[in-house]
């Protein structure tokens, strides 16, 4: 006969094994995690704006045939919304060689009217006067400030190849428009989601159609999006697809989408994922 004590000891050793056992089945049947989702945080000053400037940076972690491969950036604006949603997104798409890794830069805001808006309008979205407006106008500057400043810390920093994405969404959305428009050749693929159009009286929408017609942009690539926003959202992209079916343009990569489900504040979710598709569409995996 056991004690007990003798018994519970019994017992508490076939748990002990019985617990291992299941412990070492569950850890077998984990997949490795592949995703590498982190960011480091870098503060830039910067002389054009004259301010300290936080930039999150993701490099994806390169399988080992890639590991000495120079790596296209991606530039992202408002990179505090949307910074991980797109590393994430890369990650994933990296790890099934459906796209090369990407660096992710995201950039933080700071007056994020100021930085991405492209001349001095004091309406909002109703036409009405917003004194929150009232240091719009800086979008120059900030161009001046990634080309000038953004861009050479990369290359410093990082094994960094020439190929270059602009990402935004709604008044980063109209910034990606206005760099494409003003300076051409800083990017070779921009991503506008959302664009802000309506600012500054169609300001940026004005420009593109001035400009577009004789534009050299035969060689870059374009995502633009909207949801089922209220207002002209929709109405100002169409008329700005427009323009981009020019005759002069045939040669120019273009795609416009359309998320009849998604709102303002969702779109992005979806609408990245199909922007980076678009943009390397034709990418092929090389060992």
């Amino acid at each position: 006969m056991y004690s007990i004590t003798e018994l519970l000891l019994k017992n508490m050793k076939h748990f002990t094994v019985l617990f291992i056992f299941l412990s070492s089945q569950a850890t077998a049947q984990v997949p490795k995690l592949y995703n590498h989702i982190a960011n480091d945080i870098h503060l830039i000053h910067s002389r054009v704006l004259q301010q300290d400037r936080q930039i999150y940076i993701n490099v994806p972690k390169p399988d080992s045939p890639d590991i000495h491969k120079a790596l296209p950036v991606l530039y992202l604006l408002d990179g505090e919304n949307h910074f991980h949603i797109l590393s994430a997104y890369i990650e994933y798409l990296r790890h099934w060689q459906v796209i090369p890794p990407v660096i992710v830069v995201g950039i933080v805001s700071v007056d994020r009217v100021k930085d991405l808006t492209p001349t001095n309008s004091l309406l909002n979205f109703d036409g009405k006067v917003d004194s929150n407006y009232k240091t719009s106008g800086g979008n120059e500057q900030f161009l001046n400030f990634i080309q000038q400043e953004l861009m050479p810390y990369m290359e410093a920093n990082y094994n960094t190849s020439p190929f270059k994405i602009l990402a935004g969404h709604s008044f980063g959305g109209l910034t990606a428009i206005n760099c494409m428009l003003t300076h051409p050749d800083m990017f070779d693929a921009y991503i506008a989601i959302s664009p802000s159009l309506w600012f500054g009286n169609k300001y940026v929408l004005q420009l593109a159609e001035q400009k577009l017609p004789n534009l050299s942009i035969k060689d870059k690539k374009i995502f633009y999006s909207v949801g089922n926003e209220d207002g002209g959202f929709r109405g100002d992209l169409l008329r700005l697809d427009k323009l981009f079916k020019h005759d002069s343009l045939k040669q120019f990569k273009h795609e416009y989408k359309y998320y009849p489900y998604e709102d303002h504040m969702t779109e992005p979710i979806p609408a990245y994922y199909d922007a980076l598709r678009f943009v390397y569409r034709n990418w092929k995996y090389n060992k």
